[in-house]
């Protein structure tokens, strides 16, 4: 008997789930642990000035089990960075700060200021991960609280980073004056720019060489545009993980804030009024436990350099 050919409906449906089922077997059991540096160079400091090599890490949502990522934030060290820049979402297990000791451990002595994300203070719940593709994500209960006093006596004592969360501060990096300002948790509204203005005049007069940089965990626009405001040369965030499962030659396709998906990852500019300045906002190097899967971008710190100004 003459075989019967394959309806063509059933070859595309057949050819469709194994394209899907390949991309699922790629974002959940590879990409996610292809950790990367990502290097950048923006113009961003006074004129004369040398250039400040900054290592920005953010989202890490580290539990205690990842040990493959531990070892990698430990390994950054040997880039020997003047300033880290730690944007938040460090916890994603109520044991995680376990693992953040042996992932930041090498970091001690070496100066650094951090903000908190949401995920510093609360641990991870699940979630339908289609609905993070709707918008950005709302809150809809409070979950169990994690032991943020425990996480920024860490940072703050053991590291001596200083912490950011809706204030300014002056740090000797190298010998230089940076001065730093930042906010709280701006997708959960903990941000309170109104403080900023006050805490930024107690550092007292600045010279004019000293380099001004602004520091938030969700990059929303009000924040950027207050930080220009008050000065930045240069702002730096986290949060949006990239977009996480991003479309290959396309890319990100939700930023989960207000920002311009295209500046969902990387390093750009952003404008307000009559200025522009560099914005980096990193993809992260972790993703909740409960969307354990990167596609098309991977799991990322950032090597930032900056540089005087023509």
């Amino acid at each position: 008997m003459p075989r019967r050919a394959t309806h063509p409906a059933l070859v595309a449906l057949g050819a469709a789930g194994a394209v899907g089922a390949a991309a699922a077997v790629w974002g959940i059991g590879i990409e996610r642990y292809l950790f990367t540096v990502r290097h950048a160079t923006a113009a961003a400091l006074p004129a004369g000035s040398r250039p400040l090599r900054i290592l920005h890490l953010s989202d890490a949502h580290m539990a205690p089990w990842q040990h493959r990522k531990q070892r990698w934030l430990a390994s950054l060290a040997a880039l020997r960075p003047d300033l880290v820049v730690n944007t938040g979402d460090n916890l994603g297990h109520a044991d995680g700060l376990t693992g953040i000791r042996r992932a930041f451990a090498p970091f001690a002595g070496v100066p650094g200021v951090f903000v908190h994300g949401s995920n510093d203070i609360y641990a991870p719940a699940p979630r339908n991960p289609f609905k993070y593709f709707l918008g950005p994500s709302e809150i809809r209960r409070e979950p169990p609280k994690l032991d943020t006093a425990a996480l920024d006596a860490y940072l703050s004592d053991e590291l001596g980073w200083t912490s950011l969360n809706n204030t300014a501060a002056t740090l000797d990096v190298g010998g230089r004056r940076i001065d730093l300002f930042g906010v709280d948790d701006a997708h959960r509204d903990w941000d309170e720019l109104d403080e900023l203005p006050a805490a930024i005049r107690s550092l007292g007069d600045r010279p004019e060489s000293t380099p001004v940089l602004g520091v938030t965990h969700a990059p929303y626009q009000r924040v950027l545009n207050s930080f220009v405001d008050l000065g930045a040369d240069a702002i730096l965030g986290g949060h949006t993980h990239g977009g996480q499962i991003c479309i290959p030659g396309v890319g990100a396709l939700v930023a989960n804030c207000d920002i311009p998906v295209k500046q969902a990852k990387g390093l750009s500019t952003w404008t307000h009024g009559a200025r522009t300045v560099p914005l980096n906002v990193s993809a992260g190097c972790g993703h909740s436990i409960y969307a354990p899967v990167r596609f098309a971008c991977r799991p990322e710190a950032t090597l930032l350099t900056l540089v005087a100004r023509d």
